[in-house]
């Protein structure tokens, strides 16, 4: 495969997105009956448009993984027992690690330069989680003593950070986990000063959903910058199926590193692309996926903004597209 982060221009990213989609279709199963089934001829493939993008729901019931390779390692999403989970098998360790590592120095610095702390209960207590192995490798690559986790257990995470007060920490934290966090620390600490380092960076990673009353994530951000006393908010944006992230730096707008591209596709139309501005539904190049697929179609609501940037915006109703997995059965 051609070195992904070695990608400059558009002319590179084109080059190695269309190497990497006929790549896929000639050995992955599921991709190759999917470009089939909707009677697209592979070899008129010439601009990142033509290219299909696969509906994210197929990684639920299917394995999307090079035929030629074998993977024991996988990711699975969140949720019950119950439910159908999506599950992506990782063929190549290394390739992801570098695309964290790459990601994170792009957009926020070295991790070797900082503690990592992770608020991310519902992620912990789940298995095979992705992000958790994100944070743990930056923990790894950091090897600070400091570094480490917390469940519920405010009081030890509040104690720390007031400890750190000089230092550059990270704090990754899911939405929720940082709301409880700081409603501790109102009721509980209020009668102790909440400035915690100046050089503090708050990452939340989503994860809202059924646990507190709905809000934007205009407000959300606001609610955790004023509790944190931060001058913003830092999000990370991937899912299960993805090896690459996008990071926003505050004003809830995200940046692809050089290996990664958001599409807005119409949501009605998916062979319909929305101009720069109007809301859609999300396609995601992610050329770190080189031995699954790189081109998957989210049910993720956004819109893409000047210079590269975008929002997601929410999540589409209909999201669960049942019949796109009875394509290739």
């Amino acid at each position: 495969m051609e070195n992904i982060f070695n990608i400059r221009t558009e002319q590179d990213f084109l080059n190695a997105s269309l190497k990497t989609f006929r790549y896929q279709y000639d050995n992955v199963d599921i991709y190759r009956k999917f470009v089939d089934y909707l009677n697209i001829d592979p070899n008129t493939i010439d601009t990142i448009a033509k290219i299909p993008f696969l509906p994210i729901e197929m990684f639920k019931n299917h394995q999307i993984l090079d035929k030629k390779v074998v993977a024991d390692l996988y990711f699975q999403s969140s949720g019950t027992t119950q439910m159908n989970l999506s599950k992506h098998f990782i063929a190549n360790e290394n390739l992801y690690r570098e695309s964290i590592y790459k990601s994170f120095e792009q957009f926020i610095g070295k991790p070797d330069d900082f503690i990592f702390l992770g608020l991310l209960p519902s992620y912990l207590e789940k298995k095979n989680s992705s992000l958790i192995y994100m944070v743990d490798y930056l923990m790894n690559v950091s090897a600070k003593p400091e570094n480490g986790y917390f469940l519920y257990n405010h009081s030890d995470l509040f104690e720390l950070l007031k400890t750190l007060k000089h230092k550059k920490v990270i704090l990754f934290g899911v939405s929720f986990a940082l709301l409880d966090f700081l409603d501790y620390c109102q009721s509980e600490r209020s009668d102790e000063s909440l400035d915690f380092s100046e050089n503090l960076v708050v990452i939340e990673t989503g994860g809202m959903k059924g646990r507190k009353e709905e809000m934007t994530k205009d407000e959300l951000l606001i609610i955790l910058q004023r509790g944190f006393k931060t001058n913003a908010i830092y999000s990370e944006y991937s899912m299960t199926e993805l090896l690459s992230q996008a990071y926003s730096l505050g004003n809830n707008e995200y940046e692809c590193p050089k290996w990664m591209r958001i599409l807005v596709r119409n949501a009605e139309d998916p062979l319909t692309y929305e101009k720069e501005g109007r809301t859609g539904a999300v396609n995601i190049i992610d050329l770190a996926n080189f031995y699954s697929c790189s081109f998957i179609a989210t049910q993720d609501l956004g819109k893409t903004l000047p210079g590269g940037k975008f929002q997601v915006l929410g999540r589409i109703d209909h999201s669960d597209i049942r019949g796109c997995s009875l394509l290739v059965s």
